[in-house]
């Protein structure tokens, strides 16, 4: 496996620059964000139509352009999970982490033994189809293979020092609009319940066992700019919105420019 682009810069203490992959099945999608500068392409699977093939493909394309694939899974499947990494999959987003004991859970089923508890295929895409030695490749995948788990209940941020307390998770990966909604300030951004929570988030991520603090970049919910999250120490953050967004921005307004032309 080669090196993971992310996980080199949250090892150097930087902040890492990905956005959403969206829900356009083409991995052309992913070469124009690796092309564009970004450092991973987000590729959610929780709440957009993307099969199992539409994610190779994209992953290859990653591979392509040098960046980091991350996968948001729909929920919490191990098995799911292996298919996955097995493909090549650099990055895993594990939605709903609430408790350590399904961080632990989460770390079990990304790393192989003794950190985890990962089947092994020693002719998987990841292991390039058996070329490189099982061995050799076990230890690449559990230095390379990111884990985020979301934080984005109160059930969680209630025990987040004993999640943060966890090893092999990378990110605590905030989710701002569920937290908003299971806080009950939904629609009111920088709610103080909201950054009360957050704080806490972070606190936790700079006693934790390894794990940086994600946040996506002026997120609705709570918005904030780059150098306020480096200035934060949060070491992940997803740029919004997906491509179909800013698709759909830009043709409007080139569409309305030329009607106001036409008079």
């Amino acid at each position: 496996m080669r090196e993971n682009r992310v996980k080199r810069i949250l090892r150097q203490g930087g902040l890492a620059l990905g956005t959403h992959v969206g829900g356009i099945a083409d991995p052309q999608i992913v070469e124009i964000i690796g092309l564009a500068g970004f450092d991973a392409a987000f590729i959610d699977m929780e709440h957009t139509s993307l099969d199992l093939h539409d994610v190779q493909a994209m992953v290859m394309a990653a591979e392509r352009v040098g960046i980091t694939p991350i996968v948001r899974t729909p929920g919490f499947d191990p098995a799911f999970i292996l298919r996955l990494l097995d493909m090549g999959v650099q990055g895993i987003q594990v939605p709903h982490v609430q408790d350590a004991e399904a961080a632990r859970a989460a770390v079990k089923a990304v790393r192989y033994p003794p950190e985890g508890e990962r089947g092994m295929a020693a002719g998987s895409r990841a292991a390039e189809f058996g070329r490189i030695p099982l061995v050799e490749h076990m230890a690449q995948s559990n230095r390379e293979v990111l884990l985020a788990c979301m934080i984005e209940d109160m059930a969680a941020v209630e025990c987040i020092n004993e999640i943060a307390a966890v090893e092999g998770v990378d990110l605590l990966a905030v989710g701002p609009s569920d937290l908003s909604r299971s806080l009950g300030v939904s629609g009111t951004p920088d709610h103080p319940r909201l950054v009360a929570a957050i704080e806490r988030v972070r606190m936790a991520a700079q006693h934790s066992a390894g794990a940086r603090l994600a946040l996506p970049l002026d997120h609705a919910a709570y918005p904030r700019n780059a150098a306020q999250l480096k200035a934060m120490g949060v070491g992940y953050t997803n740029c919004a919105p997906t491509p179909e967004a800013r698709l759909l921005k830009s043709m409007r307004e080139q569409a309305a420019e030329a009607r106001k032309e036409l008079g």
